[in-house]
């Protein structure tokens, strides 16, 4: 049998979770009343289908019995029962904003502000989460991602990297993205966009891009700065850190940090990393747009 809790914080996407589960070929229970847990896995391990895959979700939405979830783990480890924990978790930003837009109440909120039950609802399963053996951070997936990270894990049953590392161009006339841990700042560089010729393209073409990397403080940028955070990224990893946002910025966000980003993200992008990686450009094609 092979068992999968999947748990974490409300709105950050366990419902999707299950349903993805689901169509992966899972038993999915969802919100079983945690003193009929044991007795459910018993069932299944015993008699019914020891081949079967399963999913239980679980949450605070069990209320004071989510303190007898500790207990049955326990006796679950002691019986060497083996299961695994799938924690899904979101920034507090964002999930009160998928709370807002949904005009949800928060189950342990109370009649307080979301930012009190999402304080509570942390403390109670903070106990989930260091049991955890798949930490998936939500807060800037799209549900094909998602769909994606499960099936790494569940399908293909390739080794998953709990830290997510985001490389971020973007343009500073549009705003520092505010999600960002890192900024770093590449308008020290010369600008192709005075150019009529390069203007028109990106740091995803390769004349942009040899434009950019021509220059050697371009090249001793990124070194320097794939030395920072090939340091700080086990550092990270250690204090449980698992979403690290990498912002490259331009004037724009269209040439020279488009370019650096791609660079960046090509040497953190190895074989023998312990994270998960991947890179998106946000204001590419604004200028575009905006017909400039």
């Amino acid at each position: 049998m092979k068992l999968v809790i999947v748990t974490g914080m409300s709105g950050a996407g366990k419902s999707t979770a299950m349903k993805m589960m689901e169509d992966m070929g899972y038993f999915c229970v969802d919100n079983l009343p945690i003193i009929f847990f044991e007795k459910f896995v018993g069932f299944f391990k015993g008699v019914h289908a020891p081949e079967k895959s399963i999913a239980v979700g679980m949450d605070v939405r069990s209320g004071e019995d989510l303190e007898d979830l500790k207990v049955a783990l326990d006796h679950m480890d002691a019986e060497e029962i083996v299961y695994e924990v799938l924690f899904l978790d979101a920034s507090d930003n964002v999930l009160i904003k998928r709370y807002k837009e949904t005009r949800r109440v928060h189950p342990l909120a109370n009649g307080d502000r979301i930012e009190k039950g999402l304080e509570r609802e942390r403390a109670k399963i903070g106990f989930l989460k260091e049991r955890a053996d798949y930490i998936i951070d939500t807060s800037k997936l799209l549900t094909r991602e998602l769909k994606t990270e499960l099936e790494r894990i569940f399908i293909h049953d390739e080794e998953y990297k709990n830290m997510m590392i985001t490389v971020l161009s973007f343009g500073f006339k549009y705003g520092i993205p505010a999600d960002s841990d890192m900024v770093m700042d590449v308008r020290f560089l010369p600008n192709p966009y005075y150019d009529v010729e390069l203007r028109p393209k990106t740091g995803n073409d390769k004349e942009i891009q040899d434009f950019v990397m021509k220059y050697p403080e371009a090249t001793e940028f990124v070194d320097k700065l794939e030395d920072m955070v090939k340091f700080l990224i086990p550092q990270y990893i250690s204090e449980g850190k698992n979403q690290l946002v990498i912002s490259v910025g331009c004037t724009g966000g269209k040439h020279r940090s488009v370019t650096l980003a791609n660079e960046l993200f090509k040497r953190l992008d190895c074989e023998e990393r312990e994270y998960g990686i991947k890179i998106e450009h946000r204001d590419l094609t604004k200028d575009a747009l905006r017909g400039k």
